[in-house]
């Protein structure tokens, strides 16, 4: 794939042959191009391109853990500014793989001369430290293993934690960065059936502020993270201006994920269809690729 298509730049090649191509084949096109044309792949990108279209296939080409590092450090230069810009590490903590989790923290050191963990400790105040420290630090176990007697002992405890308003109390931190996803799962549902209300429900009763909704963040992700990336999509269009930036990660991230869930999932939530809305706030190539990510073109 040339960018150079007679004058100017072939967007719409750029938009079929990337969009169509999982994550490794297009870390052998990147490999390839360089091969044959000794020049990078995303500086000409970056050079050929511009706007938001150009930032969508960046993001898009990139090796998926080089680029959430990256999003994650950008992420901690604006943490200072609220609790929304930490998404994206609660997201790669409690809504992806634990194998993926350790390769975002790995491609961090590489890129960035030190860890998540000592840029988190450097500028997030307590207690979304402790909290953040203890996700991007864990390694869950992958596979399908419940055991319903801890499901219901640990429901309660964090009952009891929510109850006393310590929602960063050691044990509540402990059960959601260490448990396995199906667990956890099981550990709301137990909590639900046993006190009557939604775990988040009931975090949400505890009042507002920045680790209310961090907490209930992290058991959306974990619960139902195609809920969660649906609200992202959603809340990046809608008012005044887009988020783009919102609106590539939740689509660029989960486009190989769980796009099919987030689409069926989206109407329900919010009467309209992702692509429609997608269609409403956007135009051009850059609308082309998103749609095509989404499934809905070519």
């Amino acid at each position: 794939m040339n960018l150079y298509a007679g004058l100017g730049t072939d967007e719409k090649a750029v938009t079929w042959v990337l969009s169509q191509r999982t994550a490794s084949q297009r870390q052998l096109i990147r490999q390839a191009y360089q091969r044959l044309y000794n020049e990078s792949l995303i500086d000409n990108i970056t050079s050929e391109l511009s706007g938001d279209f150009k930032d969508a296939v960046i993001m898009w080409t990139l090796d998926p853990a080089e680029r959430d590092a990256k999003m994650a450090k950008e992420a901690l230069k604006k943490s200072k500014s609220g609790v929304k810009h930490l998404q994206v590490i609660v997201e790669i903590s409690c809504a992806s793989s634990p194998y993926h989790l350790a390769a975002v923290r790995q491609a961090y050191c590489a890129l960035f001369d030190c860890s998540i963990e000592e840029d988190i400790t450097a500028v997030v105040s307590m207690p979304l430290r402790k909290v953040l420290l203890r996700l991007v630090s864990s390694f869950r176990y992958d596979k399908e293993l419940l055991d319903i007697e801890a499901a219901a002992s640990e429901a309660n405890q964090l009952h009891e934690a929510i109850k006393a308003k310590q929602l960063d109390h050691d044990q509540v931190v402990h059960i959601l960065a260490t448990r396995n996803f199906f667990q956890l799962k099981a550990t709301f549902e137990r909590y639900e059936q046993m006190h009557g209300s939604p775990i988040d429900e009931d975090i949400s009763s505890v009042g507002k502020g920045d680790l209310v909704s961090l907490m209930k963040m992290v058991i959306l992700c974990i619960r139902c993270p195609e809920r969660h990336f649906a609200e992202v999509i959603r809340t990046s269009i809608v008012g005044f201006g887009t988020d783009e930036a919102a609106l590539n990660r939740a689509i660029i991230t989960r486009a190989e994920v769980d796009m099919k869930l987030i689409k069926e999932v989206y109407p329900i939530m919010y009467k309209n269809t992702l692509e429609d809305d997608v269609i409403g706030d956007t135009s051009g190539d850059y609308q082309d690729f998103l749609l095509t990510l989404t499934g809905s073109k070519f």
